[in-house]
């Protein structure tokens, strides 16, 4: 009786942790758990290069504003290729697509490992290099999204997205760790260097994946006319539109990192120059979605998307009057934590609806819509909270944007009713 019983407690100590940990699911398909285990390791690496770039602009120039430059050489081709980069992704073979932008970053690391390691020290050679891996970045984000939905059934898209977002905010977290780790014992060439390597691996991955041809109804022809078919769909689908409306408003009104820098020295006491406190402010987002996504397992119970979409904005807008309401390092991390975890319930949901509600032959494209808009939207935030803080202060910067958030989700939901309704559709395949 006794043994029947620790059985009985077993079982459910398995089943309740399978209600809360995070769903793998989706890694029974092996095309699926390929396209996974590349995102993983570009991921990490790609986070190598994020910390190489600014360092080696810094050091050749010893100017800030050179840094911020390579902003500039790093959003154009990103909403320049998102959007053609899927509008490819429709009308070719996204195995191909892959192949051909995984290579090319793979290929660009291996640049800018060479300008690096050989001392050319010139800020537009890196500032081209940094460009050309953008662009093929921005082809390969898209590709790698509207993937998914042929690769894993329906039911299953909510967790195959957590997933991906969760191996997104490991990859933001362990990157740059590890670089800095790096950076001091081997120097910054090495960086590039283990970029190149995993983005090399990752392409043999990406190798082993099935064709993922495009359908009957696909365009033809990657062309303007094609990206404007885009935005036209988008116009008409209110449920698509809304997903990217409520991002925006997320992020432009509530992702507050331009002032992080001031406060971590103003309000948290770190020293000029930076400290502990710069670092947990900036780990703090990325570590509590990734905490988060490891207990996303209850994600795919919930059906009603479109209300999960607003509820984790609105819950992202209340963390962040949080943060600029907290005078303490460890509440503004918990807070910012507690955001992230929100901003990865919305990402979840967010994605799901954009795989399930585009047709297969218009994925390519609105995941392309979807690269610019998580892009574009903090580098906007960027700037308005910088004024913001001029202007009113640090946390009055923080809680006014955060409430921004909170009014403007609740307004979005009374004027899209039918994005609040908005319910996973059924059956095995998208």
């Amino acid at each position: 009786m006794a043994q029947r019983g620790e059985t009985r407690h077993r079982r459910g100590l398995r089943g309740l942790l399978g209600e809360v940990v995070l769903d793998t699911r989706p890694l029974r398909y092996p095309a699926y758990r390929r396209l996974w285990t590349s995102s993983i390791i570009s991921a990490v690496g790609a986070q190598f290069s994020a910390v190489a770039v600014p360092k080696q602009l810094f050091d050749i120039t010893g100017s800030s504003a050179y840094v911020g430059l390579a902003g500039v050489f790093g959003l154009v081709p990103l909403l320049i290729f998102g959007l053609w980069g899927g509008a490819i992704a429709d009308a070719v073979d996204r195995r191909k697509l892959l192949l051909i932008s995984n290579g090319g970053l793979a290929a660009t690391a291996v640049l800018l490992w060479l300008v690096a390691a050989s001392g050319i020290a010139s800020v537009w050679l890196v500032l081209i290099l940094f460009a050309v891996q953008q662009t093929f970045f921005a082809i390969n984000s898209p590709t790698r999204g509207a993937a998914v939905a042929r690769l894993v059934p329906a039911h299953l898209l909510p967790s195959a997205q957590a997933l991906r977002s969760t191996v997104f905010q490991l990859g933001s977290i362990l990157g740059p760790l590890l670089a800095g780790m790096l950076l001091p014992l081997l120097g910054l060439p090495v960086l590039y260097l283990v970029d190149a390597i995993a983005l090399v691996v990752a392409l043999l991955v990406v190798l082993r994946l099935p064709a993922i041809p495009p359908n009957e109804a696909a365009p033809k022809k990657a062309g303007l006319r094609s990206v404007i078919d885009g935005f036209r769909y988008l116009g008409v689908h209110t449920v698509l539109l809304a997903s990217f409306l409520l991002d925006i408003i997320a992020m432009v009104f509530g992702m507050p990192r331009a002032l992080f820098p001031e406060m971590a020295e103003h309000t948290f006491g770190d020293p000029h120059g930076g400290g502990v406190a710069l670092g947990w402010l900036y780990a703090a987002i990325p570590l509590g979605a990734f905490c988060f996504g490891v207990l996303s397992g209850w994600l795919h119970r919930i059906t009603r998307h479109g209300a999960g979409v607003v509820v984790a904005v609105a819950a992202w807008g209340v963390a962040i009057i949080g943060f600029g309401w907290a005078d303490s390092l460890w509440l503004a991390v918990l807070f910012l934590a507690i955001g992230g975890g929100a901003d990865l319930v919305s990402m979840v949901y967010r994605s799901s609806i954009l795989q399930a509600a585009a047709t297969d032959e218009m994925r390519g494209r609105i995941q392309g819509v979807f690269t610019v808009v998580v892009a574009g939207g903090p580098r906007l935030a960027d700037i308005l909270h910088g004024l913001g803080g001029a202007w009113l202060g640090t946390g009055g910067a923080v809680m006014l944007g955060g409430a921004l958030v909170v009014l403007a989700t609740g307004l979005a939901a009374v004027c899209l009713p039918a994005f609040w309704r908005y319910r996973a559709p059924t059956g095995d395949h998208v």
